[in-house]
């Protein structure tokens, strides 16, 4: 699964414009006074401004994965790397075989930078901006993951990712280039203490089977 563009909402579109341009370094795609977009790797990320209180989401967006290092030392300059464990800033998925980081934009959305180790995605380049592959992740908020979890399948031809058990307050749908996290409101987004919450979005993605299709997220 690959997740083409994302259209999330936002309360200040000129401050998201400002953390994207100059804390990752990501140029504007395009703007106008309620929406403000970027290219991030072959993802479009678009915000919709919003009267909504404080909307916020989970992203996951890949690196190669002999970056890591590299990448936390070029965004620990210009961001606070949020804390994983009382001694280490990075958490490790044994099950992915991944590792990766974690930092918050300046709407309060918990981005993740993760290296998933089975990708052919190895780099020779210096780390920068352009080393941002893809958003490979996006949270999913709803009060009955299972049930979701089946009509998404049904209605988009998804399948639960492999590498991942399902449970009845996590789950997760996609493959190794496109993950949707599904989880219920009582969990915290890890590593925080941040309870997650139902925002709407709208999710471009595509299948093996079937292209450019729509998700709503309410």
């Amino acid at each position: 699964m690959k997740i083409e563009a994302i259209e999330l909402l936002s309360n200040n579109i000129i401050e998201t414009e400002q953390f994207y341009n100059n804390i990752l370094n990501i140029k504007t795609n395009s703007k106008n006074e309620d929406e403000v977009s970027f290219l991030v790797g072959t993802t479009r990320v678009s915000f919709q401004k919003s009267t909504v209180e404080h909307p916020n989401y989970h992203l996951a967006f890949d690196i190669p994965n002999n970056k890591l290092g590299e990448a936390f030392n070029w965004l620990e300059q210009r961001t606070t790397i949020l804390p994983v464990t009382d001694d280490s800033q990075f958490s490790t998925f044994e099950a992915w075989n991944a590792k990766s980081f974690y930092f918050y934009d300046n709407n309060g959305n918990l981005l993740e930078l993760i290296c998933r180790f089975d990708a052919d995605n190895q780099s020779d380049a210096v780390f920068d901006n352009r080393s941002i592959l893809f958003v490979s992740e996006i949270g999913i908020v709803t009060s009955d993951v299972l049930s979701t979890a089946e009509e998404l399948i049904s209605q988009y031809g998804l399948e639960y990712y492999a590498k991942q058990p399902k449970t009845e307050n996590f789950a997760v749908l996609g493959d190794e280039n496109g993950l949707l996290i599904l989880v219920t409101p009582d969990r915290n987004w890890f590593p925080t203490t941040k309870k997650a919450q139902a925002f709407e979005a709208k999710v471009q993605l595509s299948t093996t089977d079937r292209a450019h299709q729509e998700l709503l997220i309410k």
